[in-house]
């Protein structure tokens, strides 16, 4: 009896989980759909990065959170909050700080040369009476980043503690988090690495691992940051791995690559820069697979609920929402498997470098 009320409550709270994007689209975009949809606007606008945390609303009616505006001019550091532009992602306000003036257009803050009123682009969108500051500001996927990590070091100092206290098993979140992370360790780092060194990148793989899984949850939120659907994102974690592959690279690895053992001359240097492109492509993988993954999840949620506005009936709505619904749930899978793939390859990778080869 307690199992299947159990399992009832898990049913409730994913359906209620999953349901939760579809609150911020219909509080706050629904009313400026209905007046002009533009699909494409409302997709990248809920898939990009913002200067603020818009939660739903829309113009001065809108519910959001401003972030710091930190740019490095010709004459040196501005700093303001983005509240300042009146959600306005236009150009047409204007905002003055220090002699120089400053506006926002889709999210990119240009400054205005002097006697300028309105930003002017050419056909390939670049400003012909503005230049582009040096930006520095805290956007909405940096702030995202701070909440993951704020909720990471609340979760693992919880489990530090648990342990230093006494020696019985942890209970409720504390028993989840450490069953992931002797997943991390036993399914993924020592497989793939080996019992010898992986207690050396176990840091690095358990706080790939959580970061990605814990932004990407926090990405399904009302309102929430497209954290690992923006390739910034993506390319700074392949990095890591690179940087790790290069750094901890022994030498039979490097020899593999560059002066294959048992291979004649000529084939060497034909495989030489094959392999070295290789390595280049190995955390390129890793960062596009992220990205596309959960990128692709968000646009398709988006544009089912967009056809409701596109085909301008309201019966389209007992056919997207359900599918809407479903890809929300599958959402969740996503999320962890991607945090799963990113972690184990990385493991993979690293491996391949570290290993010792057997000479004969």
């Amino acid at each position: 009896m307690k199992a299947h009320q159990s399992l009832k409550m898990i049913v409730t709270l994913t359906i209620a989980f999953a349901m939760m994007p579809f609150l911020s689209f219909a509080k706050g975009d629904i009313a400026e759909a209905e007046a002009e949809f533009n699909p494409t606007e409302m997709i990248m606008h809920h898939i990009g990065d913002s200067h603020g945390w818009h939660f739903f609303g829309s113009g001065d009616s809108s519910y959001t959170l401003p972030l710091p505006v930190i740019l490095y001019t010709d004459n040196g550091l501005v700093t303001f909050m983005s509240s300042e532009f009146h959600h306005d992602t236009e150009g047409e306000y204007i905002v003055e700080k220090d002699g120089m003036r400053f506006v926002n257009y889709h999210e990119k803050i240009y400054q205005l040369d002097a006697g300028v009123e309105k930003i002017e682009l050419d056909e390939e969108q670049n400003a012909l009476n503005a230049n582009k500051p040096i930006d520095f500001s805290i956007t909405k996927n940096v702030a995202a980043m701070f909440l993951t990590v704020i909720v990471m070091i609340v979760f693992f100092f919880s489990l530090a503690r648990h342990h230093k206290k006494n020696e019985k098993a942890p209970k409720g979140l504390n028993n989840a988090l450490e069953s992931l992370v002797l997943f991390v360790r036993d399914d993924i780092a020592i497989p793939q690495i080996g019992k010898k060194k992986y207690m050396k990148f176990m840091p690095f793989l358990l706080t790939v691992f959580f970061f990605i899984w814990i932004t990407n949850l926090l990405g399904l939120l009302p309102g929430a940051a497209n954290v690992t659907g923006n390739i910034s994102v993506t390319v700074a974690l392949g990095l890591f791995t690179l940087i790790l592959i290069i750094f901890n690279g022994n030498k039979d690895y490097w020899k593999h690559i560059f002066w294959m053992p048992g291979v004649p001359l000529p084939v060497k240097l034909l495989l030489a820069p094959i392999e070295l492109i290789g390595l280049i492509i190995k955390p390129i993988a890793l960062m596009i697979r992220l990205f596309a993954n959960i990128t692709a999840g968000h646009i398709i949620i988006l544009s089912l609920l967009g056809l409701i506005f596109i085909l301008e009936h309201a019966g389209v709505a007992g056919i997207s929402v359900p599918f809407a619904l479903f890809i929300m749930v599958l959402e969740l899978l996503v999320a962890f498997l991607q945090a799963f793939i990113f972690t184990m390859l990385s493991a993979l990778f690293i491996g391949a470098a570290v290993q010792e080869h057997e000479h004969h």
